[in-house]
């Protein structure tokens, strides 16, 4: 009878390992059609994950994640703005479109927390919920400017994915969500620093900057997520030579993403004022910058209205650099 146990047990985990090592490959493949702005090959992946783990939270997560990166992304008037410090008006958002992310973070949160009940100390269900209202808390922030409400979802996942590393310490992807809060109050203006410290948030932009470096090396899941986020974060900072070589190197690893050779061109035009400021000679980011607007302008695998943002980027950065 011991025996049969004993053997019993072994399928188990070995249909459980195998499970798992498919439902790893999906969202790998899925995270790299999604930064390759391949959404419905990312889609198709992450509804699979749902298919063999029903009961997991990865797919629902995962799923709300392409949501909120193509509402990022999509839109000739969010585009032209996306990567721009000038950027003050954002496109109302899809009533539908809004509903939808919420049904994919809803039902993540409400498999974690299903896991939960049954093992409180559950490091990945305690992941999986920080993660979803993570994402709550930047679509409440980012695409409909209820900052409250931000504020709110994005406590509470910094409070799920503190634990996480209570538990996991080295489960650095949890980091994600800690340094960007970090980041963000520690910008603040001193009056809104102040009233989100009276509800116990507190931040420092060293220390943001700090953890989501972390994430960026160290992390699984998370790392280029965390790249992403710091290319734009280097550039508020005026780190321009930071910012260029994350750019860079994302843009290599997904070449189809033609928003992250704008993000390097975009660094490259503020690098080029600032050293032109400082006096100092430019001819080679000066051609740098021209290889990528050129190298875009000849993609012929980008549709029209790509195109004609690629020229409008063009154009704002040309009219950037003759006013110095």
């Amino acid at each position: 009878m011991k025996t049969i146990v004993s053997i019993l047990i072994t399928l188990v985990s070995v249909v459980s390992v195998a499970g798992q090592k498919e439902l790893n490959t999906l969202r790998a493949e899925g995270y790299e059609a999604l930064y390759n702005l391949d959404y419905e090959g990312a889609r198709k992946r992450f509804k699979k994950m749902m298919e063999i783990a029903p009961e997991h939270p990865a797919g629902a997560q995962c799923y709300a994640s392409s949501l909120w990166l193509q509402h990022l992304n999509e839109g000739w008037e969010r585009k032209s703005t996306l990567y721009s410090t000038d950027a003050k008006e954002k496109t109302k958002v899809d009533r539908r479109e809004a509903e939808e992310f919420r049904s994919w973070t809803r039902r993540a949160k409400t498999l974690s927390e299903a896991r939960l009940r049954q093992n409180p100390r559950d490091v990945e269900a305690l992941y999986f919920l920080g993660a979803a209202e993570g994402l709550e808390a930047a679509f409440a922030g980012g695409a409909e400017r209820k900052f409250m409400a931000a504020l709110r979802s994005g406590s509470s996942a910094v409070d799920h994915h503190r634990e996480v590393l209570t538990l996991s310490p080295q489960f650095r992807d949890a980091e994600l969500t800690i340094g960007l809060q970090n980041y963000i109050i520690g910008s603040l203006p001193l009056p809104a620093k102040v009233l989100a410290g009276t509800m116990g948030v507190r931040g420092s932009k060293k220390r943001g900057l700090a953890a989501l470096e972390r994430v960026a090396i160290e992390g699984q899941w998370a790392r280029d997520v965390a790249r992403i986020l710091l290319i734009d974060l280097y550039k508020r900072e005026k780190r321009w030579n930071d910012a260029i070589k994350l750019a860079r190197e994302l843009s290599e690893k997904y070449p189809r993403n033609y928003l992250l050779k704008l993000q390097m061109a975009d660094a490259l035009a503020s690098q080029i004022v600032t050293l032109r400021k400082a006096k100092a000679p430019t001819s080679a980011e000066e051609k740098q910058l021209m290889n990528i607007f050129t190298s875009l302008s000849r993609d012929k695998s980008l549709n029209r209205s790509t195109s004609e943002l690629v020229q409008h980027r063009w154009t704002i950065t040309r009219q950037q650099l003759e006013q110095q």
